[in-house]
């Protein structure tokens, strides 16, 4: 057994059976390409490495072999690997990563003169799905011509991923960002076209400087949820409030603090539906202190109730899945005060659990409609995919 089978499908499979071919050119972000290749084999790709003499001379041969489990292609033979790859639709995905400057010119010019540009040559003739990772100094993307044929490629159906400018440098993308990417590219993208919204987190009301009023959440759900959601190809926003889980970096997202500063920002809510596991305060206090009240006297709080958000948030989409967290319930208890949520607010759905897994990957849960009940418990990963499968009906 080849090292690369040991951990194939070890995380999931979700691109089981399907076939992806990277090519890699002279960037020195190529050493980022052994993680990629490795991670897109643990969710069941087969991953075929084709490499320019430039990329030959920053990531050796052997090495990607070792990741892949098959001997790169780094010049093209009697063997016609352009064609047997690509144009017998063998392949489910082209993707470049990382691409030069120097690349992305070339393919959009019809130059064929590496093992790369020669495939990207026939998997566009073929109508094989391309993505392309650029990676360069921030003056090489900004060059007008380069930045024409970045458009060019756009235009003909290539997908790009990245790059995230630092003022100096168009980096890469990371590898989450390209293995949820190829996710996105190969679902049956139920999601085309349509915009997602997460909130999440909690909110945090200030008492003094330092002391807030908060809910237990660690934002792990929210996460899940933008995604999945990004990944089955929809157009997420994710804003968040505390949290003490990692932020996708691929996922345009705004932070809030206050339910007041969630508030402002419902204004600019235009998406096609919104999700809202987000566990939001019922009061804050009615004065803040300035500074840090000393913690040699006793004080007392005086808290006036919060707005609810959710109708808030109705007003602005027509379709709003709500969270509803109880403790010491029975199933019919947490589903009938979910059900009065739905009503109350006009929901499309309540996603009813209990507070008592906070934090935790995974989840007991009841997805509430208007006329039934489905439990959904599982990772909240499979929660996610469960309320994300009946957005699609409702979308």
């Amino acid at each position: 057994m080849h090292p690369s089978e040991e951990i194939y499908c070890e995380k999931s499979t979700k691109l089981r059976g399907k076939t992806v071919i990277m090519g890699i050119t002279g960037s020195i972000a190529a050493v980022e390409c052994f993680g990629t290749i490795r991670e897109l084999i643990r969710h069941g790709a087969d991953v075929y490495p084709v490499m320019t003499e430039a990329a030959s001379r920053l990531v050796a041969a052997d090495a990607l072999e070792f990741a892949s489990g098959h001997k790169p292609v780094t010049e093209l033979t009697g063997r016609t690997e352009h064609i047997t790859m690509m144009g017998g639709r063998s392949a489910d995905l082209f993707l470049i990563y990382p691409a030069t400057a120097n690349t992305i010119s070339k393919i959009a010019n019809g130059i064929d003169d590496t093992p790369v540009t020669s495939m990207a040559t026939v998997a566009i003739g073929s109508g094989i799905p391309m993505a392309v990772a650029p990676a360069m100094h921030e003056s090489m993307m900004r060059n007008p011509a380069v930045a024409d044929n970045v458009e060019r490629l756009k235009k003909w159906g290539v997908s790009f991923i990245g790059p995230h400018s630092d003022g100096v440098r168009s980096k890469v993308a990371s590898k989450e960002e390209v293995v949820a990417s190829v996710f996105k590219m190969l679902s049956r993208n139920f999601f085309h076209d349509k915009r997602i919204l997460v909130i999440g987190g909690r909110s945090e009301e200030p008492i003094d400087s330092m002391r807030i009023i908060t809910n237990r959440s660690s934002g792990i759900m929210a996460v899940e949820l933008a995604k999945r959601a990004f990944e089955r190809g929809a157009n997420v926003e994710l804003w968040m409030g505390g949290c003490s889980t990692v932020l996708p970096d691929y996922i345009p997202t705004r932070r809030f603090s206050t339910v007041g500063d969630l508030i402002e920002m419902v204004r600019g809510i235009d998406h096609d539906a919104v999700l809202v596991p987000a566990a939001l305060a019922d009061f804050t206090p009615r004065r803040v202190v300035e500074g840090k009240i000393s913690s040699d006297e006793g004080f007392g709080l005086e808290l006036d109730p919060l707005p609810k958000v959710l109708p808030l948030i109705r007003t602005r989409c027509p379709v709003v899945i709500g969270f509803k967290a109880e403790s010491g319930l029975t199933r019919e208890q947490l589903t009938e005060r979910a059900r009065s949520r739905i009503e109350m607010y006009d929901l499309a759905a309540v996603v009813a659990n209990d507070i008592d897994v906070v934090g935790k990957k995974s989840s007991s849960a009841t997805l509430v409609t208007r006329s039934d009940a489905r439990d959904i418990t599982g990772t909240k990963a499979e929660i996610s995919d469960a309320i994300l499968d009946y957005c699609v009906k409702k979308l």
